[in-house]
């Protein structure tokens, strides 16, 4: 690691009817005595914690934050089948069940929960931070915040062959075979989730940084039905406390004219500004000017000294 003073170690915490798990990174002064803030991390459609959420989590820790990434249940380390299923309620109750193990850590400050999600888990940030009042502050990172628009800015051709592919994965399982996939990223015109000009290289670009070897995951098709109906941005205005969106203008995945006009309703809302991609800003130095925006943000709104607890 970086930085041997902070370390790492393995955590599991009871979600829904499964697990999830987790690493829990602490820096050296984390102690009963001295407790720190804590942030919770969550990764977007299909993402795993070692792919770069460690590396947001390591900076944190570094600053003297403790910091919780999880796998939500079917993915990873977490517990869950069919594997690779997402699914909107299970992974909001994923979020809400970190939270409540967050402030259960010994050397962490229960007051001073922050959350941290990225593209999809952007959107879970949001609908978690309005739904519970204690939450210290939140970091919405290229959010999916709006799943109508998002789905007219696909093409049309692809919509309809991802929605026929939804409709065979729910067949199937009302028969009981196994689901119907669709790969997460593809090239413009293939059914996939996100087909972007940047989507498989971006992804591959964050597996390479990942040390991983380049394989895109499919998801069940049914996801897809839910993808309309999800429009967490609009719950912004509930969020009271200081809310960071972080804003890719050149995104093609989650539009992000809308997510600003959606996070301008935020009571504590700021809004930075990149000129980079959806996935620009997990690597090189895209991601070393986010992270260190991020780590202001959380040193204004929530700095570690305990003297600074509300």
């Amino acid at each position: 690691m970086a930085d041997a003073a902070v370390s790492r170690q393995d955590v599991r915490f009871t979600s829904g009817d499964g697990e999830c798990g987790g690493w829990l990174f602490l820096p050296p002064d984390a102690t009963i005595d001295s407790p720190v803030p804590i942030v919770v991390l969550g990764h977007g459609l299909a993402g795993l914690k070692h792919q770069r959420l460690d590396a947001y989590a390591q900076r944190f820790a570094e600053r003297g934050y403790a910091a919780l990434a999880f796998d939500y249940r079917h993915f990873g380390s977490s517990t869950g089948e069919p594997r690779k299923l997402a699914d909107v309620a299970q992974q909001l109750e994923d979020w809400r069940s970190a939270v409540v193990c967050a402030r259960t850590l010994e050397g962490v400050d229960p007051r001073r929960v922050v959350l941290w999600g990225t593209s999809f888990a952007g959107g879970h940030v949001i609908v978690t931070a309005a739904g519970d009042p204690g939450i210290a502050a939140a970091i919405a990172q290229c959010p999916f915040s709006d799943g109508l628009t998002a789905a007219r800015s696909m093409p049309r051709m692809t919509a309809l062959r991802l929605m026929r592919e939804a409709a065979k994965d729910r067949k199937a399982v009302n028969r009981g075979e196994p689901p119907v996939r669709i790969p997460v990223v593809g090239s413009p015109g293939e059914v996939a989730v996100m087909t972007s000009p940047d989507s498989v290289s971006g992804l591959r670009a964050i597996l390479e940084a990942s040390g991983e070897p380049f394989e895109i995951p499919e998801i069940p098709a049914r996801f897809m039905f839910q993808v309309p109906a999800y429009r967490p941005g609009r719950r912004a205005s509930e969020v009271k406390a200081p809310l960071l969106v972080c804003v890719c203008e050149r995104d093609k995945v989650t539009p992000a004219r809308k997510t600003e006009q959606l996070a301008s309703r935020a009571a504590r809302g700021e809004v930075k500004r990149y000129d980079a991609g959806h996935f620009d800003i997990y690597v090189g130095d895209w991601f070393e000017r986010v992270v260190a925006d991020q780590i202001d943000f959380l040193e204004r709104h929530v700095p570690v000294e305990a003297t600074a607890v509300r």
